[in-house]
């Protein structure tokens, strides 16, 4: 194999080039010139634990690139937390983080003309940030995530991080001591790795071994144990081969493939943001799929996994219990996957599931396909003339995702908090948390704070939230966000009034304004578009470029 395939129309025919000077300054060798060039984007950083386990991931992924006979490239990309930045200003940059990664890979790896490319991340947006720029560059690659945390604990009961969310609302309600609040604020964590539960990050983790861009039983790792590190390693093996075999990310990343990921998120009742993310990976793919496809997907998949934040388990658990390998033979089995599909091994998908054993009897964090938890997935797209673009209901754990009520209006995160930790809102009400999408926000930031909080006071089920904005993907209750238009680009949402009454129906799979349209089309004539909020920077550079929710909030 010639070393630098892709910039082969700057070295070919040339036997000594003047860029070859600053490889040799990095210790290279003439034979090196004709091993392939690996980027390792490499997401370790010290700011949060789901990625302050990376840099040990990469030193193995390292080591194996140069043993299988290829020059590893390592470049860093940026995180933010999501967790430590929720119901700050901070959290306004997490989704535009997505795009911020996604440009730094594509920049280093056509840049430096890489001929294959291994990223490695932790947090939220490092895997659809990271899988968006594999599909953009279209070079062999391969995704290894960080590894979950392992469950912390307090009085025998198992924590999350938003078990410490959680215990804001029932502190402020009395219902919770001071010790139990500071037990389980400093045990909520015990370890590096991402949050523990199905949310946003093991969701996008499992779902890219369904997608077949990472390798299987690798999401579900804890990021401390032996077993991840090995796992990182046989990536880069793997990645090696790839790139000898010239197998694409456009190759696998199809409309099938992705139709895998998104019954594997609904069959593991993973986090809203997956809606988000894999309109923008199938963008960046140009791939054919829309929000609609994710109602006929759901449709027709069951939930099988008793996981947090609904359910009862979280990712280490699954990974005893058989990992994500275990949910896609169920799947597969039940003609619910497409077994053709390529994945990153060269092999498909059902080959690469052949061996997974029988489901085991001894557990119950995954149920057969015969008692599902619930009959059809639980990430629901509504419309009506709330969201005629559609908008995400999240309806596992409820006993019945109908609501109708007065609205309660907010145009910021922070008043609607205050509400609601003062007692202020009632079982009935819809809160309405607006201004806050793509463009208006800007960012689209997360409502885990308010939602948390609503379960802490006990209203998960009798209170209804809407937004323009996003959840966590800890989030569950009688919630719907991306709605869309949002309110900055003038959607009905920005006309709600206080009082107004609003039906949530996720049986009718209807969001609705109860107002007639003639008095709707008098507020939309008084109207008028509020200033944006940032004017410099990326946050004003994101607002300037973000498409709809609905779209993907995609900026190219």
């Amino acid at each position: 194999m010639r070393f630098n395939r892709r910039s082969r129309n700057i070295t070919e025919g040339v036997a000594r080039s003047p860029n070859r000077s600053m490889y040799y300054a990095m210790g290279y060798q003439q034979e090196d010139f004709d091993k392939p060039m690996i980027g390792v984007a490499n997401g370790h950083a010290t700011i949060t634990p789901c990625n302050s386990g990376l840099q040990k991931l990469a030193d193995a992924a390292i080591l194996s690139l140069k043993e299988a006979g290829s020059n590893p490239q390592v470049f860093g990309t940026p995180t933010i937390s999501d967790g430590m930045s929720m119901g700050t200003e901070g959290m306004k940059y997490s989704l535009i983080s997505r795009e911020v990664i996604a440009d730094c890979i594509e920049t280093a790896v056509n840049g430096q003309w890489m001929d294959g490319c291994l990223v490695i991340g932790g947090c939220d947006k490092n895997m659809p940030g990271g899988m968006i720029a594999l599909a953009r560059s279209n070079v062999p690659g391969i995704y290894v995530y960080g590894g979950t945390i392992r469950p912390g604990n307090w009085k025998g009961k198992d924590l999350t991080i938003v078990s410490a969310f959680e215990a804001v609302g029932e502190f402020s309600a009395g219902r919770m001591s001071q010790e139990d609040f500071d037990g389980i604020e400093k045990n909520a964590c015990p370890s590096s790795g991402s949050c523990g539960g199905m949310y946003t990050a093991n969701t996008m983790s499992s779902s890219f071994e369904a997608l077949g861009m990472s390798l299987l039983y690798s999401s579900t790792m804890a990021n401390p144990d032996q077993e991840k590190t090995d796992s990182a390693a046989e990536s880069a093996r793997v990645l090696v081969q790839a790139v000898k075999a010239d197998l694409k990310p456009r190759d696998i990343i199809t409309r099938k493939s992705i139709e895998n990921a998104v019954a594997l998120i609904m069959a593991t009742g993973g986090s809203t943001n997956a809606v988000l993310h894999y309109l923008a990976i199938a963008h960046a793919a140009e791939v054919e799929w829309s929000i609609d496809d994710f109602e006929r997907v759901r449709q027709k998949v069951p939930v099988l996994c008793n996981l947090k934040p609904s359910g009862q388990y979280v990712a280490t658990d699954l990974h005893r219990a058989g990992g994500i390998p275990q949910v896609l033979k169920i799947l597969l089995d039940g003609g619910l996957l497409h077994g053709d599909c390529l994945t990153i091994t060269g092999r498909t998908l059902a080959e690469e599931l052949a061996q997974v054993p029988p489901l085991r009897s001894d557990q119950d964090v995954i149920m057969p396909l015969d008692k599902p938890l619930y009959p059809a997935g639980h990430l629901a797209i509504l419309k009506g003339n709330l969201s005629p673009e559609g908008c995400v209901a999240k309806i596992t754990g409820l006993k019945n995702p109908v609501i109708t009520g007065p609205a309660r209006v907010f145009d910021d995160e922070p008043s609607a908090m205050d509400a609601i930790l003062q007692d202020k809102i009632r079982a009935g009400d819809v809160l309405v948390l607006r201004y806050l999408g793509p463009k208006g926000a800007p960012g689209m930031p997360e409502m885990l704070s308010p939602t948390a909080a609503l379960i802490g006071k006990g209203l998960g089920e009798s209170v209804g939230l809407i937004t323009d904005g996003r959840f966590s993907g800890g989030t569950w209750g009688m919630v719907v966000g991306h709605v869309a238009p949002e309110a900055f680009a003038g959607g009905v949402i920005a006309l709600v009034k206080e009082g107004d009454s609003i039906t949530i129906d996720a049986h009718r799979l209807l969001i609705q304004l109860n107002v007639d349209d003639a008095e709707i089309a008098r507020r939309r004539a008084a109207w008028q578009p509020p200033e944006p909020r940032y004017t410099r920077g990326v946050l004003a550079k994101f607002a300037a470029l973000a498409s709809s929710a609905s779209k993907g909030a995609v900026t190219c």
